[in-house]
C-alpha cells in the first residue's frame, strides 16, 4: 500500500498494490493548475522534488513535467520549468523555495510533490504577496495545506485517499482468505481538490477519513 516497489510485483512478494498512480497524479495536478495560469505572457514554473531518488516523489514530479511538455506543445505558450530538491520539512522547503522565488520573481507557479508547499504559502503571506501571485499545488490533505487553500494561497491539491489505501488492503486479505478472491491492484486515484472543497475536507480530516 501507499508506495509500490520500484520493480512492482517483480520486486517483492506482494500480491497487489493499493495506492496512487504517481505519474498520472502528477499529470492531473499540472493539468488542473494550468486552468489558473496567467492568460498572457511567459510562464515560469518550479517543480519541487521533495525526496530525490524516491519513487513517489520522482514520479509525481515527472508527471507534472509530462503535462508541462504537452501543454507547451498544444498551447503554443512560452513556458519553462526547473526542478529543485525542495526537502521534506516545512521549514526547509520554505527556505529553499522562498530563496528561489526571491531570486526568480517572474516565477508563476510552484508544484510540490508532497504537502510542503504549505510552508511556501506562509512565506508568500509573510512577504505580503497576494494569493495567486505564485500559484501553488501539491499533494495530501493535511490541515495546514487545506487551511492555506482557504486562505487562497494553494489553488489545487491532489488527494491520494489514504483511508482507502488502509482499508482496501485489509478487505482484499479478508476476501482472499474467506472466499478465495485474488487480490487486485487498486489505483486510489488523483482526486483533485480546490478551495471550494476545503470546509468539507476539514470536517472529514478531523474524523480521520480524509
Amino acid at each position: 500500500m501507499n508506495v509500490d516497489d520500484l520493480e512492482g510485483a517483480a520486486g517483492n512478494a506482494r500480491q497487489a498494490f493499493v495506492g496512487q498512480g504517481f505519474l498520472a497524479a502528477g499529470y492531473s495536478l499540472g493539468k488542473a493548475q494550468s486552468a489558473n495560469f496567467p492568460a498572457e505572457g511567459p510562464i515560469k514554473v518550479l517543480v519541487g522534488v521533495s525526496a530525490p531518488g524516491q519513487n513517489w516523489s520522482e514520479q509525481r514530479g515527472q508527471g507534472v513535467i509530462n503535462f508541462l511538455e504537452e501543454y507547451k506543445t498544444t498551447s503554443g505558450r512560452e513556458i519553462t520549468w526547473e526542478k529543485i530538491d525542495s526537502g521534506t520539512d516545512l521549514a526547509i522547503t520554505s527556505d529553499r523555495v522562498g530563496a528561489y522565488l526571491a531570486a526568480n520573481p517572474d516565477t508563476k507557479a510552484y508544484f510540490d510533490t508532497g504537502f510542503w508547499h504549505a510552508g511556501v504559502a506562509r512565506v508568500l503571506a509573510d512577504r505580503g504577496d497576494a494569493p495567486g501571485k505564485v500559484l501553488l499545488g501539491g499533494f495530501d490533505l493535511v490541515p495546514e495545506a487545506v487551511e492555506q487553500m482557504k486562505n487562497g494561497y494553494i489553488q489545487v491539491e491532489v488527494d491520494q485517499q489514504p483511508y482507502m489505501q488502509g482499508f482496501m488492503p485489509v478487505m482484499e486479505v479478508y476476501l482472499a482468505k474467506t472466499v478465495g478472491l485474488s487480490p487486485a491492484d487498486i489505483d486510489t486515484g488523483q482526486g483533485i481538490v480546490t478551495p471550494t472543497d476545503a470546509d468539507a475536507i476539514m470536517e472529514l480530516s478531523a474524523k480521520g477519513l480524509r
